[in-house]
């Protein structure tokens, strides 16, 4: 094997494992909102309960995302450097605005949502998980934006051998970007739909926690729903 093959494979490997996280995180957070939302409307414990439980699983999958994450974006010096400092003016900056404005935003939120449970107001607490979901499907805008711009560059100009950024409005508004985006991210919300239906289904089959785990299974029917039917008119 040569070098190109082995960073391919490496960067492959690290990419497959990175992107069974995004997905569940991008869905699970807006379905914990919801259900916080939820709580604090009814005032029902269960959903109460229903948000601690998936949101803890919310945390170890963004946790895992985020260090695989740090992997994939340090091999763009590593296994593709050459690549990096030619076009680097336009997809560093889309990473760079990605990591220093949404995940940042979003880290700082899931903290504010982790210690505040005793010190802000139900309202508040809820419009924080809100918050962080929106944080972080802004962060897939810019990441999908960085892979349209991949797959049609647009925007740019070859100067002194690399390529520099002319017009950032026609990156952001790349054609390729937004299809990426309004087809990823709703399989995302689906894919968090399944999971959650999956989990939900095995519990009940052992018949444990019958009504909680019913109010989960029905709300993630109804998210799952929804986007798929989404999809198939996209």
């Amino acid at each position: 094997m040569d070098v190109v093959l082995l960073s391919r494979l490496q960067f492959a490997a690290a990419t497959m494992f990175h992107f069974l996280f995004v997905p569940l995180t991008l869905g699970l957070s807006v379905l914990v909102a919801i259900m916080e939302t939820k709580y604090v409307r009814t005032g029902d414990e269960t959903y109460l309960r229903m948000t601690k439980f998936w949101g803890k699983i919310f945390l170890i999958n963004f946790a895992l995302g985020v260090v695989t994450g740090i992997t994939l974006e340090f091999q763009f010096g590593t296994n593709w450097s050459r690549y990096s400092a030619y076009v680097g003016d336009i997809f560093g900056s889309l990473l760079a605005i990605e990591a220093s404005v949404a995940f940042f935003l979003e880290s700082t939120l899931i903290g504010v949502w982790i210690f505040g449970w005793r010190k802000l107001s139900k309202k508040a607490h809820a419009a924080c998980m809100w918050l962080i979901a929106a944080a972080g499907n802004i962060s897939a805008i810019w990441i999908l934006t960085a892979n349209g711009w991949m797959q049609h560059p647009v925007g740019y100009t070859i100067r002194n051998g690399r390529a520099e950024l002319t017009d950032f409005m026609a990156v952001l508004f790349n054609k390729f970007a937004i299809l990426e985006f309004f087809h990823t991210v709703p399989a995302a919300f689906i894919l968090s739909a399944f999971f959650v239906m999956g989990v939900s289904a095995y519990h009940l089959l052992k018949k444990q926690e019958i009504d909680f785990f019913t109010k989960s299974f029905r709300m993630a029917l109804y998210f799952g729903l929804i986007f798929s039917i989404f999809i198939v008119i996209e």
